[in-house]
């Protein structure tokens, strides 16, 4: 212990004697670390705003959907749900509460009011959309079971929507055109805000049936069917029974593949987490390869200090120095160095993540773990070490008598 400490003061000695040279050479760690720190901490924070949006949607919540991949589209043999399927769940499945169908109204695409257009998200739903999707009016009121029944030309609509068509503060009674039908605003949704500059109040919803009559009778429909389980601990029981009740109103067969996917907001939630963790693997990777070259340039500082330390080294072998004493010196300079300029490195990537985030738009705040924080000082360490063990060696292998001549 006494050893290391010596060490360590001899070395913090020696890099304050040449602070300039000791600067320039961790250069290369501060750059490779505040890069990978800063990069780190964009992708943490929009791993995190993604999260909380996932979590914001409500872990109960799961949707039923028709499976396709490309060689459905390839071969035209495209899967869809079945309006039976919204009954089977609503009556057949224990465990389940609210249902929903949620069809997304290709007629028209364009919503005009007194001369302005906007293109929003049109949707045909039904009343308990608003307790799946915890989504509530803020004025008037939302789709009842009777606007399904009647057919009635009514329609709930996002903030976003109000604001780009500049309707009054309160729209509730005032009429839009979807396509070539006008519709009755009956409610204004509560503000939901932008996610990564896309707007979550940019929609209309139209009762389901009117929906269904925009799109075509003869049409096959396009739906999802989003529902809750009654108890979040049965969600994996419940997906189950979906799943028996679905394939055997498809009629599958044992050993086939099912046409269609049951996914939950926390599966989701899983799958992006670890798609963000890939990629934030997979670029702090590449940019830490310039961490290397840094430890390039300890090794080449630390091998010409050797050189120029040759006879003083030669001084300390004669006064009793060992063949490790000086190796640990010289590897304890070389890590201390690599160290430093992590933390510089730390503090500046930190600095630069926030720098970055705010100058985006709409880009959600970095966010640096401690965990990671802690990880790269000891990996700038672990590479200052490891990259001053030639020049560590070849001062420890030093013959004293050759030391002391050199001139």
């Amino acid at each position: 212990m006494y050893l290391l400490i010596e060490s360590a003061r001899a070395a913090w000695i020696n890099l304050l004697a040449h602070r300039l040279r000791s600067f320039l050479t961790t250069l290369g760690i501060v750059i490779g670390t505040a890069s990978v720190v800063a990069v780190v901490a964009l992708m943490q924070g929009f791993s995190d705003s993604i999260s909380a949006q996932f979590a914001d949607l409500g872990g109960t919540a799961l949707t039923l959907k028709a499976h396709n991949d490309f060689s459905n589209f390839n071969t035209g043999n495209i899967n869809q749900l079945r309006t039976e399927d919204i009954d089977l769940l609503r009556y057949q499945v224990e465990g389940v509460s609210h249902v929903v169908p949620v069809m997304g109204v290709a007629y028209g695409g364009t919503v005009r009011y007194r001369g302005r257009s906007a293109s929003p998200q049109v949707y045909g739903s039904t009343a308990e959309y608003q307790q799946v999707e915890r989504r509530y009016p803020d004025k008037g009121r939302f789709l009842v079971e009777g606007d399904d029944q009647g057919h009635r030309r009514v329609a709930v609509i996002g903030a976003k929507l109000r604001d780009d068509l500049k309707m009054p503060d309160n729209p509730v009674g005032e009429y839009v055109q979807v396509g070539s039908e006008w519709f009755k605003v009956i409610g204004l949704m509560e503000k939901r805000g932008e996610v990564f500059g896309m707007s979550q109040d940019n929609y209309l919803i139209v009762p389901f049936e009117v929906g269904r009559a925009l799109q075509g009778n003869n049409r096959r429909l396009m739906f999802e069917v989003h529902f809750t389980v009654n108890d979040m601990k049965d969600i994996e029981q419940v997906k189950d029974r979906v799943n028996r009740q679905i394939r055997a109103a498809h009629r599958i067969q044992p050993g086939k593949d099912d046409d269609f996917e049951v996914e939950s907001a926390d599966q989701l939630a899983r799958q992006f987490s670890q798609i963000t963790s890939m990629a934030t693997l997979v670029l702090g990777g590449i940019v830490g390869i310039s961490l290397l070259v840094g430890g390039i340039g300890i090794m080449t500082v630390m091998l010409v200090s050797v050189t120029e330390r040759t006879r003083e080294i030669g001084i300390l072998k004669a006064l009793g120095a060992t063949r490790s004493d000086i190796l640990v010196q010289f590897l304890m300079e070389s890590g201390m160095l690599s160290l430093l300029g992590g933390l510089i490195g730390i503090a500046i990537g930190v600095l630069l993540g926030h720098g970055i985030a705010a100058l985006i738009p709409n880009f959600p705040p970095a966010s640096v773990p401690v965990g990671v924080a802690i990880g790269a000082a000891v990996f700038c360490a672990l590479v200052g070490v490891i990259f001053g063990i030639m020049p560590a060696s070849k001062a420890a292998n030093l013959d004293p008598i050759e030391a002391l001549r050199y001139e």
